[in-house]
């Protein structure tokens, strides 16, 4: 039987239960997953990692726009989340290299079909941006 519900409202219905009636979804997973996800360096970072495991001097590299601070937090949030393997090898210096878990691998297959539709995209969206604007300033 599938019990799943069948229409936003119900969804929203079912997260609210999770909470125990409360009107904060708190605990709704899809805003929960999605918060992470979502940040601007994060579907770079997850494509890169996709490709084959890297060191942070090579990940800072391939995004040469992204702050050393930036990408720290960046790599300690998906592994907070558990889409990052962080590795530390005892050399000297220590190296370290990032590489994308199980649970990372099976996340970027549905990322990488939306940032490949977001590439096919943009040139529409970005029209329909200027349209707008366009509209809004008269």
């Amino acid at each position: 039987m599938d019990t799943r519900p069948a229409n936003l409202r119900a969804k929203i219905e079912s997260y609210r239960a999770m909470n125990g009636g409360e009107g904060s979804f708190a605990d709704c997973p899809v805003r929960d997953v999605i918060a992470n996800i979502g940040g601007k360096w994060n579907s770079l970072i997850m494509m890169a990692l996709a490709e084959q495991p890297y060191r942070f001097g090579q990940l800072r590299r391939l995004v040469p726009d992204i702050s050393q601070r930036m990408l720290t937090q960046t790599l300690r949030d998906l592994q907070r989340d558990g889409y990052v393997h962080r590795e530390v090898f005892p050399t000297k210096p220590p190296s370290v290299e990032y590489s994308l878990t199980d649970l990372g691998h099976s996340m970027f297959e549905p990322l990488q079909a939306l940032m490949q539709w977001a590439e096919r995209n943009h040139d529409a969206v970005r029209k329909a941006r200027t349209r707008f604007d366009e509209a809004e300033a008269r």
